[in-house]
């Protein structure tokens, strides 16, 4: 490992590790609200507390459940919550696209506007490139609607489903702003396995406007976590599936974007690439929660990364 990567990956979690540690003092105080009896007396504060106008109070019925990290723009979390997540991401490209680093800085805004229904924002990125293929600049700017289809608070059981779409105003030298946008439409879920486990799951299509100059792609992504002996610490495991359904004209490296880009590369009609990534979070409370992940493709295909280092921090109201 390089001194460069090493400093990355220490930084990344210090920041963590304080962001995680200036919650301590409130921990105690906090963990009266994570009682089952506090739950059962109010099982869904979403749609009861107005924020500002119309925006309500996250759903906090499955707070036991924890959000997904990987594959940050399109997995989401099936929850109805109000949010402010922010994202850090170190990319590792491959040598074959000129290796190097490319660090996102992303924010996400969730709202409930009732039980069911609430907007999203979830791409809001600022790209910084050490990479001679991909520059700095800002990338398109996604924003969309998730709908509640389906709850079972006793069984902590939750579908629902949405779509997104994203504005092409990103920097052409990003790799972003070069098809007249998308959409991306999804199904999510989630489950609770046991007393310690959960299971999320999301699939979804992401539809350029225009074919030729993006390409066409369906993801599977999907998140395991085990909540450690009924501390507030979350060891989890997750793996996302790409599938390129079309290749496209404007690019002509036969690399797919996955999660972050659509260059609408040639050649890349029908291949697949699949990661995985192991993490780490910490719920203090039930307004916070800070994680750390690092991903890699399982298969020989790794498009735009080698490795990646990925840090969140979620705001909860």
């Amino acid at each position: 490992m390089s001194d460069e990567s090493e400093k990355i990956w220490l930084g990344a979690l210090v920041i963590w590790i304080g962001l995680a540690g200036a919650q301590n003092g409130e921990h105690a105080c906090a963990e009266e609200l994570w009682t089952p009896e506090a739950v059962e007396a109010s099982p869904s504060t979403a749609g009861d507390a107005t924020l500002v106008g119309v925006i309500r109070q996250s759903d906090h019925a499955f707070d036991d459940f924890i959000s997904p990290m990987t594959n940050p723009v399109d997995f989401e979390d099936p929850r109805i919550v109000t949010e402010v997540r922010t994202i850090f991401i170190n990319n590792h490209l491959p040598t074959d696209l000129g290796g190097k680093d490319a660090q996102v800085y992303a924010a996400q805004l969730r709202a409930a506007l009732t039980e069911k229904p609430s907007l999203i924002a979830t791409k809001d990125v600022y790209i910084v490139s050490q990479n001679p293929v991909v520059q700095d600049g800002f990338a398109d700017v996604s924003a969309g609607l998730k709908y509640n289809l389906f709850k079972d608070y006793d069984a902590q059981q939750i579908v629902s489903a949405g779509f997104t779409y994203a504005l092409p105003i990103g920097s052409t030298q990003a790799l972003q702003g070069r098809t007249d946008g998308e959409f991306n439409v999804f199904l999510t879920g989630g489950t609770q396995v046991l007393d310690s486990f959960h299971f999320l799951s999301a699939t979804g299509f992401r539809l350029p406007v225009d074919t030729p100059s993006g390409n066409q792609v369906w993801y599977w992504s999907n998140h395991f976590d085990w909540q450690v002996a009924g501390s507030r610490w979350y060891l989890f495991t997750e793996a996302n599936w790409y599938h390129y359904m079309s290749g496209g004209d404007a690019f002509p490296v036969p690399v797919g974007g996955m999660d972050l880009f659509n260059p609408g590369s040639t050649g890349i009609g029908g291949s697949d690439i699949v990661t995985g990534a192991y993490g780490l979070k910490f719920e203090p409370n039930r307004s916070t929660e800070p994680g750390v992940a690092y991903e890699f493709p399982y298969t020989s295909r790794q498009d735009i990364m080698e490795n990646r280092l990925t840090v969140d921090f979620i705001i909860w109201f």
